[in-house]
């Protein structure tokens, strides 16, 4: 029987991150290059002696054409050649060198705003993944970050060189022919209105293109997750077709994303073919009136190239800015969000050693504030206690223990460990003594030992070995071929579900908490296993104070407290004889219990 969690759901798994300017997308984005500042000069500098060396060639193709052909000087050709060549060499070298220092560069960008992405989601608390997809947050981390970074770097490199070159080549081809120069400005204002067209329009195209990227991604990675539940129930079909609905709006978008490219960039390339068309037919008439030499207009035309060329790509950096904004609006949606530790009053330690007396005081808590999950509960739990919590689907018990290490903040009362508030309590040092089993074992995609390491990531051979036998797991572990080394799989998928929760029971007793959240596992396994489990969990409950959702009677008879929860209150408390001897809802139960699960009877107690 499947026991769902009160978790927020959200339809949509890419939830729109909020609007913001370029300018801001921008400017967020350069404080990734202050650590890397030589490297910046760097790219710059060997772009521009890489421009620098590309001026050569228009110059000395003049001088050919004016000089060495036009003064029949035939000694001279051989030297203009080489030096055409040696500009050429040079001009690639120094590229060759900008391009080491702006892969590196890029690289080392990258990973810094990756981490800094993936620290922050480290930090975020468990409601902001509630509402999001792991497929979306995947995306921004990987796709997106890498989107943000190229208007970064080439932005940054090109952008700046294709501004020095323009500028530059304006000055020199005033100086040969200012007549040509004006000329050559005439389609000015169409590439203006183009690029002032583009961008005004490019971010909705861009934004949905990103938010279809992520969807699909979320879905694909659900889909992988769930591949065992997709075979069972034969739905392959429709989640082919789940799937070519999101692929085809990604194809659509992208599509759109292409055809205003396909629209603009031609338009903006028969604008500087206009210009050169124009250059050359008032040049032309100028050579045929003598009032300009051949090699003055083959050298202005090859400069007037190198002066649209820039343009062209300032155009394409356009293109860059607006995909860039559509994924920083991703990316800083993750880094805006509100941390767990953005509490600026937990600033104190638990005192140690932690004996864990543990109280409620009249604690509220609701996902929403008009739909409350828990109304004014209490409770104590004595140090070593264990307090059972029974109560039907959806009373309210596992967002009760949630609260205990702060997954989430009770939105009234207060809960209290050896007196101290833990509101008032650092995250680190409130989980760093509570140990939380759950009842669908999580493992991580890696070994036996890396999972149970997971408890005490400095724990000897010898400690994780013992805890490995306390939870009744290492004999099955020294009958696998790799041992400890085993690997588990996704998820754990090459283990059984007393297998994992066996791993998870020693993860849990090598942290060696003195607190303990249990949510009962032994629903879903044969009674060899349960027998395994339950020894194990006995051991793991030694000495702690222990909160269990419970779902069999047999393990709520042995508990100091049973707390029965319906609709987000205590209706009944006491041990299992003093509740037996009330005629309230746990007696009811426990007189009509022929099923296996306790959730099960006060349904059928209780329908509604």
């Amino acid at each position: 029987m499947s026991r769902h969690k009160h978790v927020p759901v959200n339809n949509d798994p890419t939830l729109t991150a909020k609007s913001r300017s370029t300018w801001e997308v921008v400017r967020r984005v350069a404080k990734y290059l202050r650590p890397y500042r030589l490297m910046a000069l760097g790219n710059i500098g060997f772009a521009v002696l890489s421009l620098a060396c590309s001026f050569a060639f228009p110059q000395l193709t003049q001088y050919v054409v004016d000089t060495v052909i036009g003064g029949n000087k035939p000694e001279q050709l051989l030297p203009v050649i080489a030096g055409i060549i040696g500009a050429f060499f040079l001009r690639d070298l120094f590229n060759s060198i900008r391009i080491r220092i702006n892969n590196t560069f890029e690289q080392n960008v990258i990973y810094d705003m990756r981490r800094e992405v993936y620290g922050r989601l480290q930090r975020l608390p468990v409601g902001y993944f509630d509402a999001r997809a792991s497929g979306d947050l995947m995306t921004r981390v990987i796709e997106d970050v890498n989107a943000v970074e190229r208007v970064l770097i080439d932005g940054t490199e090109q952008g700046t060189i294709a501004l020095l070159s323009i500028v530059g080549v304006l000055i020199i081809l005033v100086k040969k022919s200012a007549m040509l120069t004006l000329v050559s400005l005439i389609p000015l204002p169409l590439l203006t209105a183009g690029a002032l067209w583009y961008t005004l329009t490019a971010h909705k195209r861009y934004r949905a293109q990103r938010e279809a990227a992520s969807a699909m991604n979320a879905l694909l990675m659900d889909n992988l997750q769930g591949i065992r539940q997709v075979k069972a129930y034969g739905n392959q079909k429709h989640e082919d077709e789940r799937f070519g609905k999101r692929a085809d709006d990604l194809r659509q978008g992208t599509l759109l994303v292409m055809r205003a490219w396909a629209n603009y960039s031609p338009a903006m390339t028969f604008a500087t073919a206009l210009g050169s068309g124009l250059v050359l037919w008032v040049g032309g008439r100028l050579v045929l009136q003598g009032s300009l030499s051949l090699g003055q207009l083959v050298g202005f035309l090859f400069f007037l190239s190198l002066f649209y060329e820039p343009v062209s790509r300032l155009h394409g950096l356009n293109q860059m800015l607006q995909a860039a904004r559509a994924a920083g609006e991703r990316v800083f949606d993750i880094l805006d969000a509100t941390t767990e530790s953005a509490n600026a009053h937990r600033e104190m330690e638990l005192s140690t050693p932690v004996l864990g007396d543990v109280k409620y005081e009249n604690v509220s808590f609701g996902y929403a504030m008009e739909r409350p999950v828990l109304t004014h509960v209490s409770l104590h739990a004595l140090p070593g206690q264990m307090i059972a919590l029974v109560g039907p689907t959806g009373a309210g018990k596992s967002t009760l223990v949630n609260l205990l290490p702060a997954f989430y903040e009770a939105t009234a009362g207060r809960i209290t460990i050896d007196g101290q508030d833990t509101s008032r309590i650092t995250l680190e040092s409130l989980r760093h003594h509570i140990s939380v089993v759950s009842q669908e074992p999580f493992l991580f995609n890696g070994t036996i030992r890396e999972n149970i390491l997971y408890g005490k990531l400095d724990a000897t051979e010898a400690e994780m070995i013992a805890a490995a036998k306390a939870a009744n797991c290492h004999d099955f572990i020294a009958r696998l071929p790799e041992g400890y080394d085993a690997r588990v799989g996704e998820r754990g998928v090459k283990l059984s579900v007393g297998e994992k929760q066996r791993v998870s029971i020693a993860r849990a007793l090598l942290k060696d908490a003195p607190i303990l959240v249990l949510d009962e596992a032994t629903a879903s396994v044969d009674t060899a296993t349960e027998r395994l489990i339950q020894e194990a969990l006995e051991r793991l409950m030694e000495n702690r104070t222990s909160f269990v959702i419970a779902h069999r009677l047999s393990t709520i008879q042995k508990a100091d407290q049973i707390l029965v929860l319906n609709r987000g209150e205590i209706v009944e408390r006491g041990t299992h004889e003093e509740l037996l001897d009330t005629s309230g809802l746990y007696a009811k139960l426990a007189r009509i219990q022929n099923t296996t699960f306790i959730e099960e009877s006060f349904e059928k107690l209780n329908p509604a």
